[in-house]
């Protein structure tokens, strides 16, 4: 019976909040410039540069410039090594809790959040090199967001984000010896949303 005057206390709460949020959509893109950190140094790493784009949900709760933004992304992201160029194709969603600073015409703000990554293209298995065995993308993978940007005449948002992977997502075909090599992707992302 406590369970369930819990759960119902709880969505009363989220009704209220809710109901004194105000939410809008938009579509968001920009730019990746990602790489990868790997746990042993046997490459030599540039970053290759990607795309981003996208459905985003934008909601704001009161005056007080707190709320949230979530987004649905097709992205590209990878790495490059000499002789290789590692490209995939994700579908990023990065659920992100974000405040601004309620200043009229150019209105800054602050996000961070998780992510998830979902690997839809690109190669999933190649040849880095003759040192190290084939490796291969994992389909799953998810890290932290942190973003600073600025809102433009209510409408357009453009941010600055660097998304710090946490999960492997890339590893050699036996993961499971100890001295494998496992790599993270982080990504620079330069994004513009406009807002309907």
């Amino acid at each position: 019976m406590r369970r369930i005057k819990c759960l119902w206390i709880l969505a009363g709460l989220f009704a209220v909040v809710t109901a004194n949020a105000q939410f809008r959509f938009g579509i968001k893109g920009g730019v990746n410039i990602a790489s990868a950190s790997f746990n042993r140094d046997v490459y030599n790493l540039d970053n290759v540069t990607g795309f981003h784009l996208g459905p985003v949900l934008e909601g704001m709760f009161g005056q007080g410039g707190i709320g949230f933004d979530a987004a649905i992304l097709f992205s590209r992201k990878g790495f490059k090594t000499e002789p290789e160029t590692v490209k995939n194709d994700f579908i990023d969603v990065p659920v992100n809790l974000k405040f601004k600073f309620g200043i009229p015409l150019v209105n800054p703000y602050l996000a961070a959040g998780p992510f998830m990554s979902f690997r839809v293209g690109g190669e999933e298995k190649w040849l880095v090199s003759r040192m190290v065995d084939q490796m291969k993308t994992q389909s799953f993978g998810a890290g932290l967001n942190f973003t600073a940007g600025a809102e433009l005449f209510e409408r357009l948002q453009v941010g600055l984000t660097y998304g710090w992977g946490l999960t492997d997502n890339y590893k050699t075909f036996e993961t499971n010896v100890l001295d494998s090599y496992k790599g993270k992707l982080h990504t620079w992302q330069v994004s513009a949303s406009f807002f309907f």
